[in-house]
């Protein structure tokens, strides 16, 4: 019986609940989850590449079938390299998915065997996005209630020098 690999690819500057929350539903369909860390410059992120899979991984470490990995290649390409047979991609709003829509059919074009799989987190995360996080971080705003427990102690102990 083959496995069925799914790939949640994303920038994840930092990860939070909403991230953790579609984590965990693709868990539930899936035999196991890449959770595939994109470099992202384009995007500037906060967090370094590094940073960003440790908090990653700090989130999900006690999570059975998840790894994460970082990435700078095409994400079709990623799939191929894990054998994933499906993409997943978080919608929270309806603002997300005219892009997530472009973004599915891009990838169907390049191999129409990788399917493509849109989450919803929980009503509760529907909001939470980590631009949103990065501004309040910006102004040491309250992000506990926005990010896994783990992801809140390792930028807690980040020095206010880290963070722009």
């Amino acid at each position: 019986m083959n496995k069925k690999i799914a790939l949640y690819p994303g920038t994840f500057d930092p990860v939070t609940y909403g991230h953790y929350d579609i984590i965990e539903r693709a868990l539930n369909l899936f035999d196991e989850v890449i959770v595939a860390v994109a470099i992202s410059q384009d995007k500037k992120p906060m967090f370094s590449l590094k940073e960003r899979i440790m908090m990653t991984e700090e989130a999900v470490k006690h999570l059975k079938n998840v790894r994460v990995v970082g990435f700078d290649i095409l994400t079709i390409d990623l799939a191929h390299q894990y054998d994933a047979a499906v993409l997943i991609r978080g919608l929270r709003a309806v603002s997300d998915f005219e892009y997530e829509l472009q973004l599915g059919y891009l990838n169907n074009s390049l191999d129409d065997t990788i399917e493509t799989v849109y989450l919803m987190p929980k009503l509760k995360h529907a909001f939470i996005s980590s631009s949103i996080v990065r501004n309040l971080l910006k102004f040491n705003g309250k992000t506990e209630h926005l990010l896994p427990k783990p992801v809140q102690k390792i930028i807690g102990s980040m020095t206010s020098c880290t963070l722009p």
